[in-house]
């Protein structure tokens, strides 16, 4: 199975968010499909960036499931 979910980077008490599309199976911060974009919760303005919105709809189409997250990150956005 297929998810969007958020990949972790950043330092110690400072964290930076990669959104990926990833295997279900693979661990948080393993092997990704692709990257679609970043989330910095520590910004106070546009905390999210999305490369191309079209990857995001291509693959929710094939049947990647968001993560509770990204779904709520997700509805700000679209």
């Amino acid at each position: 199975m297929v998810k969007i979910r958020l990949q972790r980077h950043g330092k110690k008490h400072y964290p930076i968010y990669h959104i990926v599309v990833a295997d279900s199976r693979s661990p948080r911060d393993g092997k990704i499909i692709k990257k679609i974009g970043i989330y910095n919760p520590n910004l106070i303005d546009n905390k999210v960036i999305i490369n191309n919105i079209k990857d995001i709809k291509y693959w929710l189409s094939k049947g990647a499931k968001p993560t509770k997250t990204i779904k709520s990150i997700l509805n700000k956005i679209l």
